[in-house]
């Protein structure tokens, strides 16, 4: 519907009502055209539950400000990414009362906001050898193979630009590209596990604190204090492991042959 075309207009108001009652009463093709959502999707969202039932009276299905509001949060919740079922049941839970609908608006958006200032980059190629510091004749088909950067059209989308320049520090260090971006996906994929289960444990203490009656947990704070505390317990705890296993490997004198190898090898040259 555009802008230049009309609103419906109401329909009568049914017998016996109030002024105060009659106020924002609609038909669903009303509803549809003040809210712009199709009346087969309105339905749709009552038949889900996601939508409260509207007043019947004679043949006629009214509506209110309510159900106005109603379809304004649905159509929020789904732009942040949610399925009808999960809008249903997190809407089930606010009219409870067990939920603050403003409350979790906000905690979402907060949880979608980056931890690091690492973002995902489309790079044009002379951006890209921009960031990798080298030129060499194949390179880019490297990364490519090994899957640190992806084609898109006739850019490159890179999707950790320190990642990747760590990947080439290690390189001019002596790391082959291969070992250095495996090495990447082997902490991403054990990394990755590691997130989840503490996510878990956190969920299962909140859950725990809001079953209490005097709990007076705000998650928005708690999880802004999480964030930095918990970058910085990743970096302490892989340290100290990386520090007790290269230990482990000196004293086991495999460093020892790795060493002896090279030198070997450049008296041979």
């Amino acid at each position: 519907m555009t802008k230049d075309e009309p609103v419906p207009e109401m329909e009568p108001n049914p017998p016996g009502q109030t002024a105060l009652e009659a106020q924002a009463q609609y038909t669903i093709d009303h509803l549809s055209a003040l809210t712009h959502v199709p009346s087969r999707t309105i339905r749709y969202y009552q038949s889900k539950g996601a939508l409260p039932k509207p007043q019947i009276k004679g043949r006629v299905a009214y509506y209110t400000e309510e159900h106005v509001q109603r379809l304004g949060l649905i159509a929020r919740l789904q732009d942040q990414g949610l399925k009808i079922k999960a809008i249903r049941d997190l809407l089930a839970k606010a009219d409870k009362g067990d939920l603050v609908m403003g409350e979790w608006l906000g905690l979402k958006d907060q949880l979608q906001t980056p931890w690091g200032e690492d973002t995902p980059v489309i790079l044009t190629r002379t951006e890209l050898y921009g960031l990798l510091e080298d030129q060499r004749e194949g390179l880019i088909g490297e990364l490519l193979r090994l899957k640190a950067i992806h084609m898109e059209r006739d850019s490159y989308r890179v999707r950790s630009p320190s990642l990747l320049r760590i990947t080439m520090r290690l390189e001019r260090a002596g790391f082959d590209l291969e070992t250095s971006v495996h090495s990447a996906q082997i902490l991403r994929k054990y990394l990755a596990r590691a997130a989840g289960e503490v996510s878990e444990h956190f969920m299962k203490h909140f859950t725990r604190v809001f079953d209490r009656e005097d709990n007076d947990v705000d998650l928005t704070t708690a999880f802004q204090t999480l964030r930095p505390m918990g970058l910085e317990a990743v970096q302490l705890i892989f340290a100290q492991e990386m520090e007790r296993v290269l230990k482990d490997l000196l004293a086991s004198g495999r460093t020892a042959s790795v060493a002896t190898r090279k030198k070997g090898s450049r008296k041979t040259n």
